[in-house]
């Protein structure tokens, strides 16, 4: 009897104290509400002021965690209204530690350290070098060695972050080989990947888009819009122009000048050239040893991706894509990739298992700057949700959308582009602007709103292509092994010429609502301004050495 009282009495404390707490809830959650409201600096140009001061030091001291860092507590100052003690947690127990609790986020995390683990053991069993041999024997030129590294990026069109870290791997040896410059290989990594994945249906990205439609056939239409995606387009037929015309410029043009005469890397600051010695050991790998775990690998993701999707319990394969977890998927597909991988080298003797146990740290430890340089991007976005800039960007959009409505989609592809850039997530973009985009044209001119959704997709793409705190493009210059800082700003000229003509043909979609003749004139005058860009100084600047 005495122990069910005390039962009683504990129960009626934890009641009371619970009754008690919950005015101090209500009152954090409308302190919090309040403080949102009343900070001046939120949903205003000033959300975007700490991505662009973390781009603008990348770019100037060619540092790019102490910058990452700087723009992230830029952030929590705005945020907490210049107090210390709110900076200081903003920035780590709302900002670091929370995107490093998010499932999504630790997934791709994890998804990094298993491939990094299978490109170490690639290159342990030697099948890197084997590959690079072989493929020496059938690839002949620096040409054909660009062109089968864009090829092999359009194939693999499941997932941008899997695309750029396998054809990272794969063509390294081959590129050098032909002396194609880092700063070359992680700018056609890059193109060929978010530009890939966003005009192909069956993609972790189409599955991203589908779900950001409010009450549409979201897949049907992403395939309606892929004919109006001019930047993804026109940057995969950029690569082939460049490639096949032999035409580099800006800085891109002393990277490739100087790996013709030997050096792939033209900086004094050679991150990955020890890695690379280390490397180049002799294994007893073959080519299979290659192919065979990246073919396994491709498969075992889709599988991943689908069954996150619920495929296997009955959902048919186009909604089970469509429905699936990129992060989920793709941890799932690359733990089972690399346990298959682990066993064929066994049973071939390639490697014996203390051998492939010890690839696991040394595949992590590579995977270091890219998980740290993500880790910090993911901050700096988490302070700018904070500051409203989801927000801001909406207000704009809505504000402007009436009077210049044969200019939206040009409008809208800026605007992405800009967005994405500053927050470095594409899909980021995509869940802001297409709900915008559905709900102002979906009533009044259906043609005009895949317009327009091709054109957030096109922007967000270019905006994330662009960004140097964008996944994607840290996991280009960890799959090419390229300095991060050296990859965006070779690949940036670039980008923005395909930007400039794409902005250009989105101006006469919004008049024509055409594919098929705005394509084609976007592709003419892509050509054309290669023809000029050929022609000027910056295709011709002498060797350097850069700082």
């Amino acid at each position: 009897m005495r122990g069910h009282i005390k039962i009683f009495r504990r129960m009626a404390v934890l009641a009371a104290v619970w009754l008690c707490s919950m005015p101090m809830q209500v009152f954090a959650a409308e302190t919090q509400a309040v403080e949102t409201a009343a900070n001046p600096f939120y949903a205003t140009f000033w959300a975007l002021v700490p991505p662009i001061v973390a781009i603008a030091l990348a770019l100037i001291t060619k540092e790019v965690y102490s910058s990452l860092f700087i723009g992230i507590c830029v952030g929590g100052l705005l945020y907490s209204g210049f107090q210390f003690e709110g900076t200081v947690t903003h920035i780590f127990q709302d900002g670091m530690i929370s995107v490093l609790s998010d499932p999504s986020n630790v997934g791709i995390l994890i998804f990094l350290a298993i491939l990094g683990t299978m490109v170490c053991l690639m290159n342990k069993a030697g099948s890197s070098a084997a590959f690079g041999i072989w493929a020496g024997k059938k690839i002949k030129t620096r040409v054909g060695a660009q062109l089968a590294t864009v090829v092999l990026g359009v194939l693999i069109f499941i997932d941008d972050y899997f695309n750029c870290l396998t054809v990272g791997s794969v063509m390294r040896p081959v590129s050098d080989k032909h002396n194609v410059s880092r700063a070359k290989l992680a700018y056609l990594i890059d193109a060929t990947a978010a530009p890939v994945c966003i005009i192909a249906p069956i993609s972790s990205w189409a599955a991203a888009v589908s779900g950001f439609v409010p009450g549409e056939n979201g897949l049907h239409l992403f395939i309606q819009a892929i004919p109006y995606n001019f930047y993804a387009l026109l940057t995969i037929a950029m690569m082939f122009v460049l490639i096949l015309m032999k035409t580099d410029f800006g800085p891109m043009a002393v990277h490739e000048k100087n790996a013709k005469n030997g050096d792939i890397f033209t900086v004094s600051k050679r991150t990955y050239e020890s890695m690379e010695e280390k490397e180049n050991s002799k294994g007893k790998g073959k080519v299979i040893d290659l192919i065979f775990p990246v073919a396994v690998l491709v498969v075992c993701c889709v599988i991943g991706m689908l069954y996150s999707g619920g495929f296997f319990s009955g959902t048919d394969f186009v909604t089970a894509f469509s429905n699936s977890d990129a992060s989920v998927g793709l941890v799932l597909g690359s733990f089972f990739g690399l346990l298959i991988t682990v066993i064929f080298y066994v049973c071939r003797k390639v490697l014996n298992f203390r051998e492939c146990m010890e690839c696991l740290p040394e595949g992590v430890k590579a995977m270091v700057p890219a998980i740290l340089i993500l880790t910090f991007a993911w901050t700096l976005k988490s302070m700018t949700d904070s500051l409203g800039a989801a927000e801001y960007v909406a207000e704009m959009m809505n504000q402007y959308a009436g009077s210049l409505m044969n200019f939206l989609p040009a409008i809208i592809f800026l605007v992405g582009a800009l967005l994405a850039f500053a927050t470095g997530t594409s899909w980021g973009t995509f869940g802001i602007l297409i709900p915008i985009v559905v709900a102002v044209f979906e009533a009044t001119d259906p043609s005009m709103m895949v317009i327009s959704i091709s054109a957030c997709m096109a922007g967000a793409v270019c905006g994330d292509h662009c960004s140097p705190i964008s996944d994607t493009t840290i996991m280009a210059s960890a799959g090419a092994q390229c300095d991060h800082v050296v990859h965006v700003s070779t690949q940036l000229p670039y980008a923005l010429t395909a930007a400039g003509v794409s902005f250009v043909t989105y101006i006469l979609a919004g008049f024509v609502k055409s594919a098929w003749i705005c394509l084609p004139a976007g592709f003419l005058m892509l050509l054309a301004v290669i023809l000029l860009l050929k022609k000027s100084p910056l295709s011709k600047r002498k060797k350097k050495m850069a700082p």
